[in-house]
Parts: structure tokens; sequence; C-alpha cells
């Protein structure tokens, strides 16, 4: 992956934005990427994250970081700001320009009164139920509430004894007098405010016990801040008439326009905050940043890089479209970004020690290898060499398959960035599992291939005196079908029991022993690895971040044969 920005990809929004700045219809773009802060965010947001703040920099904008807080009862300062922290990680800022909606409350009540005025909102005494009742179906037009023909003096005052908090949760709400026999469901009087007593704010603590609405709040909070564009995804298409109407009724000082576009969805994984937070709350993954998770902070500890994340947003497009796009897709990115920028190191996952017998028990020797093959400005790292060493225990066996070129009885094997080993003899423990390897080495054959020599084997190793004990977590999809939850079937039980392997006792090379939390490597021949903040001083923790290669349809084929 080269360091050379890419040119901005053109789709639809691209050429709607140019159209309107061409046409003189505004003089600087203003996007916003407006997160609810009730819980992490993940990779769909991503998109939204590259796209808002992507187009306002492309067009010399700006973009604005909104937190849309309406909803007290489920947000937290933990959630702001994790979010802040994954928008800024991605690369992206938005200098003084956050905001939150409730720093509008107060213009939002009287926006709300406008409408009263109008006879265009009315406070409605039936319940959650009713409203629901009365909302009619797709096919069934809606009924008029009761209390829809309320004066404008009526509706005031109980709206400002709603405020004061005279009235129970639920009692009252107020609600648009739009038309309930809409065929657009959103139109038929939508709830506007709701009472919500006894609930601590993060940001207005108790000053309000009565909350806006999201259909409400959005689309005024854009208009008070200037965009010009409000980008979101196609589950709010049939909610562009309702954000229309607000703006048009009340005195707001712009009117952005809203365009939609498909969200992300990715296979083997969800992209529900509901089902997030259950996954989170019942136990089934290790908190929000668990690195199966698809959030940005669980990516983000696994080892995926910014640049792979913005470089796969660019890749899938944005479109009209909803489709599934496939987990290979992000798996690819973070690999080619990894392939280029990974440094190489050599980790013996599932150890078998080999002694060497015509190796001198006191000599070490030290050896040099580059630190990537293809980026010499990464320089080299020393890798002693001694006596006692570890290979992985899969690339040693006693009945070999047909093909098998790895180490053998009597057979020799190339180390990586060392010699040729031949094994002579196994050493079982009493169930006859080999847990030592006797063999000799040819010391002729550093960093060469005498000619006649036939070494089809080359495995990777590890110096047993100067290892480094690490414990690795293989992490795979967290669930087992492309499409989790497909059918009606509860998601929970698409989870795949395979999607953690932790292995203990493994043994790295002496120059990772520095290693720091969020560092990215290779494994050689097993994949790539990032650090985790799990680390101790005593032992590393290593997260693999992505195979080598896309493992995944063969290792399912295996699965399913079984």
């Amino acid at each position: 992956m080269s360091d050379t920005p890419a040119a901005p990809v053109t789709h639809f929004i691209r050429q709607i934005v140019a159209a309107d700045l061409a046409a003189g219809k505004h003089q600087r773009i203003v996007t916003r990427f407006p997160p609810e802060p009730n819980g992490y965010l993940h990779i769909g947001h991503a998109k939204s994250i590259v796209l808002n703040f992507g187009l306002a920099e492309d067009f010399g904008g700006q973009c604005n970081l909104r937190f849309d807080d309406t909803n007290p009862l489920k947000e937290s300062p933990e959630f702001v700001a994790s979010i802040q922290a994954d928008v800024r990680w991605l690369g992206f800022h938005w200098g003084e320009r956050v905001f939150f909606a409730s720093d509008y409350f107060e213009q939002l009540y009287a926006f709300a009164l406008e409408l009263i005025d109008q006879r265009l909102a009315y406070v409605c005494d039936l319940s959650a139920e009713d409203t629901r009742a009365y909302r009619g179906t797709l096919t069934e037009p809606g009924r008029d509430s009761p209390y829809r023909e309320r004066s404008v003096a009526e509706n005031r005052a109980l709206f400002e004894r709603m405020r004061a908090g005279e009235f129970d949760d639920g009692s009252r709400t107020l609600r648009a007098r739009i038309d309930m026999a809409s065929p657009n469901i959103n139109l038929r009087d939508p709830v506007l405010y709701r009472i919500k007593r006894g609930v601590i704010h993060h940001q207005t603590g108790n000053a309000w016990c009565l909350y806006p609405t999201y259909d409400f709040t959005h689309p005024l909070s854009d208009a008070l801040e200037g965009v010009t564009h409000s980008l979101c995804t196609l589950e709010f298409e049939d909610h562009r008439p309702l954000y229309d109407w607000c703006i048009e009724h009340v005195s707001v000082p712009t009117k952005p326009r809203q365009i939609e576009f498909s969200r992300l969805n990715l296979e083997y994984a969800v992209m529900s905050k509901r089902i997030l937070t259950r996954l989170v709350e019942e136990g089934l993954v290790a908190g929000w940043d668990d690195p199966r998770m698809p959030t940005i902070a669980g990516l983000r500890r696994r080892g995926y890089t910014p640049e792979s994340i913005r470089d796969f947003c660019q890749r899938i497009g944005v479109t009209k479209s909803d489709n599934l796009v496939e987990m290979g897709m992000l798996e690819s990115a973070i690999r080619d970004h990894l392939d280029a920028s990974a440094p190489r190191a050599m980790v013996v996952l599932r150890p078998l020690k080999v002694v060497l017998e015509n190796w001198p028990a006191e000599r070490v020797e030290s050896l040099e290898a580059a630190r990537h093959p293809k980026d010499g400005s990464m320089g080299t790292r020393a890798i002693p060499f001694g006596r006692e060493l570890w290979i992985d225990r899969e690339d040693f066996s006693e009945n070999p398959p047909k093909g098998f070129k790895r180490l053998v009885p009597g057979g020799e094997v190339r180390l990586r960035n060392a010699y040729v080993i031949r094994c002579e003899e196994i050493i079982h423990d009493p169930d006859g599992t080999p847990v030592e390897l006797r063999a000799s080495v040819d010391l002729d054959t550093l960093g060469c291939n005498p000619q006649g020599r036939k070494v089809k084997g080359v495995i990777h190793w590890v110096a047993a005196q100067s290892a480094v004990t690490a414990e690795v977590r293989l992490y795979d999809r967290l669930f087992s079908t492309p499409s989790p939850g497909a059918g009606g079937r509860d998601m929970v039980a698409d989870l795949n029991p395979a999607s953690l392997s932790v292995l203990t006792g493994c043994q790295a090379e002496a120059s990772l022993g520095a290693a720091q939390p969020g560092e990215r490597f290779q494994f050689e021949r097993e994949g790539y690895f990032a650090v985790d903040d799990d680390s101790q001083a005593d032992c590393l923790v290593f997260n693999r971040t992505v195979t080598l290669r896309d493992t995944w349809g063969k290792q399912q084929a295996v699965r399913n044969a079984a």
C-alpha cells in the first residue's frame, strides 16, 4: 500500500456536492458526523466518518462532530469519550466544532412552541400503546387522537407544565400535527417530545425532564449548525419528509439537504448497537473492545490500522444499493497495509524442543535477518542461535502425510535465516508423544545451499536460551454464518464457538522483548499480530490480526466435512 494519498473516488454524493458548489448554492460545504452516544462506534460508522470528514476535506469545507444525545437513559460519558477517540484514531479532526444536541435544548423547546402557535403541534394524552394503535398500519390509515383539536392556549399551557415536571413519564407527549392518513407512517403525527423525569443527563444534569425525539432534534440541529449536506443511511429515507417538514415550519437559519446512501452490511458481523450491547452486557464478549467485535475499538485492539480501515471504506464505495460486503475485503485491506509496514519476527506458537547435539552448549552465535524483506530502511535484527531451539510441533511428523516438506525422522530441514538441521532421535513421554528432538546441524549451510543439497522445507524457530515467553490469542470471525440471525434466528445461536483460541507458553524471538502495546508484526509463516494492552513484563500478549492469506473458506470446508 502506497503512502501517497489516493485520488478521491467519484460517487453520486460527491457529484451532488460538486454541482451545488458550481451552481453557487453554497460557498462552503458543511457536513457532520452525528452519532448517538449510546455505544461504541463500529465499522459501519467508519464508512460515515470517512464520507463526511473526507468530503469536507476534499472540498475545503468543514465537518462537525455532533452527539445526538436525546436519550439519557442509554447514554454515558464513556461512550462520548470512546467516539472522540475513535474519530481521532481514524485520522480526522473537528477542531473547535464539537457539539451536542443538548446544547440546543432551549432553542428546540422554542421551536416546539412555534409549532404549537401554528397549530402544527399538540399535547396528546394517549398512552404509548394507544398511540401505536391509533397510528394505523401500512395498509390502513391512522385515526386522529382525541386530543388533536386542543386549543393553542391549552397546548402551550400543558407543554410548559410538562417542562416543569408536573406530569408522570408516559402520561403526555407533544406530537406534530401533520396527516394521520399519510401513506408514510412517519408523518402520522409523530411524537416530538416525551417526559423522562428523574434522569440525569450526562451534559445537562437534571435541568430537563422533557426530551426531544431524534426525528425532531436531528434536522433542527443540522439547520442550527449550518450543515449543507446531511448524509445518512438508507433507513432514514422514509424519514426525509419529516426532516424537511421540521425545517420548513420553524425559524431555523438554514435549510440542509438530506441525502441517503447504503449502510455497510458486513459478512459474519452485526451492525446493530442493540445486539452489540447485548453481547457486552451478557458477557458473550470481553467488552466493547473485544478484538472479535466489529467496533472500531475492537478492530484497533486486534491490530487493524486506521489506514486500512479508510482504504476499506474507499474500496466498498458509496451507492444507494444495499449489499452484503465480504469480510475478505476488510481482511484484504489490512493484509495489504501490514504486508508493507509490519516488521517480521519469528514466534513458535506450539513449542517442541530441539537439541543440536553437535553444537557446543556454551556457544551462542548472533545471526542477522532483515526486519522487512522489501524495505531495507527498516534495517536488520539480531537473532541468537544456540544449542537448544524451539520449533513448532506442526513442523514435525513421525508419520508424515504425502507431500509433507518439514522435519521428519532422519530428514533435513532449513531453519529460516540459519542452518540446515537433521532429525537424529525422538524422545517421547510415557504416552508416546514427542517431547524433544535430538538433531545435528550442518555448519556449512548458513545462508547458502551447497550444490547437490536438496532441502525442500524451511521452518521458523526460536533460540531457547533467549526466547521471550508469550501468550497468543488467535481470533476468528465472531459469527459462523455470513448473515447472523437470518430467518428470524436468535443471533446468539450463530456465534462462532471457535472465535477465540488462547495459546500459552509460546516462544518469541529475542527482538520482540521490547515490543510495546499497539505494535504490529508479521510472525513469519503464521500471520499478522499486534501487542495487546494485557501484556506484562514477564509475558507478552499478542492478538492475531489476520492470517497471511484468506483461509476461512478452507477452514469452513474442513469443519463442514467433519
